[in-house]
C-alpha cells in the first residue's frame, strides 16, 4: 500500500491530463490534508481541456464519505448537464 502511495505521488500525470478533451467535473475540498488542492483540483483544472471546478470550503480528503450527499448531488448534476459554473 505505501509502494502505490509513494508511486502515485511521484506521477506527473500533466501529459494524461492535456490529452482528455471531454468535459470533467474537478472536485477538491479547499481541506484536504491528503492532497493539497493547489497541487492537484487547481491544477488539474488548468490543464484539463474542459474542466469544471468546484471547489469545497471546508471539505476533507474523504469527502465523497463525509459530504456524500453534497458529492453526489453535485456528480448527478454534472452527469444531467445541469450543473451551475463552479466557483473557486
Amino acid at each position: 500500500m505505501l509502494g502505490g502511495i509513494k508511486a502515485f505521488s511521484e506521477t506527473d500525470f500533466t501529459e494524461d491530463l492535456k490529452k482528455i478533451d471531454i468535459p470533467v467535473l474537478v472536485m477538491h475540498g479547499d481541506d484536504d490534508q491528503i492532497v493539497p488542492i493547489g497541487a492537484a483540483g487547481l491544477m488539474s483544472a488548468k490543464i484539463l481541456k474542459k474542466a469544471t471546478l468546484k471547489v469545497y470550503p471546508g471539505f476533507p480528503h474523504g469527502m465523497p464519505t463525509t459530504n456524500a450527499d453534497q458529492i453526489n448531488a453535485d456528480l448527478l448534476a454534472f452527469c444531467k448537464g445541469t450543473a451551475t459554473t463552479a466557483a473557486a
